[in-house]
């Protein structure tokens, strides 16, 4: 039978359907590959964030101007991860739609967070370390640097309810991106379904904890090796910890809970209903 393309997305049952069955693929993937894939995927979001960090640096640009294309350019690195094959821990609470279904066990699950997790935290710090090898914090003047290190003092400043709640809602763009790229059919379908929901990461100052595993490395290194960006302020171990763990809690209630568990009651817990 002769192939018939269709440019149709996928119906949000079938996105359903996707997801519970890449979820279940990712558990037959050997260690090794899914570590090398989680550290490729923290250099990717950190590529972003280094096009954030230029459009952050600039001072000639409208504050709202700088949101949008910051945003835009984040999702740069985002959109690379999801198209490039990856596995970011962020997109990766979409598995808990198979834990849903019986398909997996909760073990394996955190097994996969654990292990992407860690190596999304390896490709971010290679990342930070290449930033500074690399000399760009002393473009614009020394405007990138600066800002390098002040977006990293910026998320641990933030009070641990605050980080968790920006961490809830971002984690539902990324997830949300993520559903509606898997819906396309193209690499085109793909792109444009995902790069608003991902750009909102940048352009409302929301967190992800694969960013913060890479802006927060950077300043760490920034201050250690040029204390002139660091000035007064300074980040601290507390800080560190008070940061992560609730942008990982947020990322997870806002992925795992909020998108895969409600789209599972809606479209997987009875399978053989009507299709919508």
């Amino acid at each position: 039978m002769p192939y018939i393309y269709t440019s149709d997305a996928y119906s949000p049952r079938e996105i359903a359907a996707r997801v519970e069955a890449v979820g279940v693929l990712k558990m037959k993937a050997r260690f090794i590959q899914t570590f090398m894939l989680g550290t490729m995927a923290g250099g990717f979001i950190g590529l972003g964030g280094v096009f954030f960090t230029f459009i952050a640096a600039d001072v000639s640009l409208s504050p709202a101007i700088a949101r949008i294309l910051g945003g835009l350019f984040f999702a740069t690195g985002y959109l690379i991860a999801l198209l490039a094959g990856a596995e970011v821990f962020t997109s990766n609470n979409l598995i808990a739609m198979a834990v849903a279904s019986g398909k997996i066990k909760f073990s394996q699950l955190c097994r996969n967070w654990l292990i992407v997790l860690v190596a999304n935290a390896v490709g971010a710090f290679g990342l930070a370390v290449l930033f500074l090898m690399s000399g760009l914090h002393r473009e614009m003047e020394g405007a990138v640097g600066t800002t390098a290190y002040q977006l990293g003092v910026a998320k641990v400043a933030l009070p641990p309810l605050e980080a968790f709640a920006r961490a809830v809602i971002g984690n539902l763009f990324v997830c949300v991106a993520v559903w509606i790229s898997i819906g396309g059919r193209s690499m085109a379908d793909k792109v444009l379904g995902a790069i608003l929901p991902l750009s909102a990461l940048g352009a409302l100052s929301l967190e992800h904890i694969v960013a913060s595993l890479y802006y927060v490395p950077r300043s760490l290194l920034l201050g250690f090796y040029f204390p002139e960006y660091a000035e007064a302020s300074s980040i601290t171990p507390f800080e560190i910890v008070t940061h992560v763990v609730p942008v990982i809690a947020g990322n997870i209630v806002g992925g795992s809970f909020m998108v895969a568990i409600v789209y599972h009651i809606i479209y997987r817990h009875h399978a053989d209903d009507t299709k919508l």
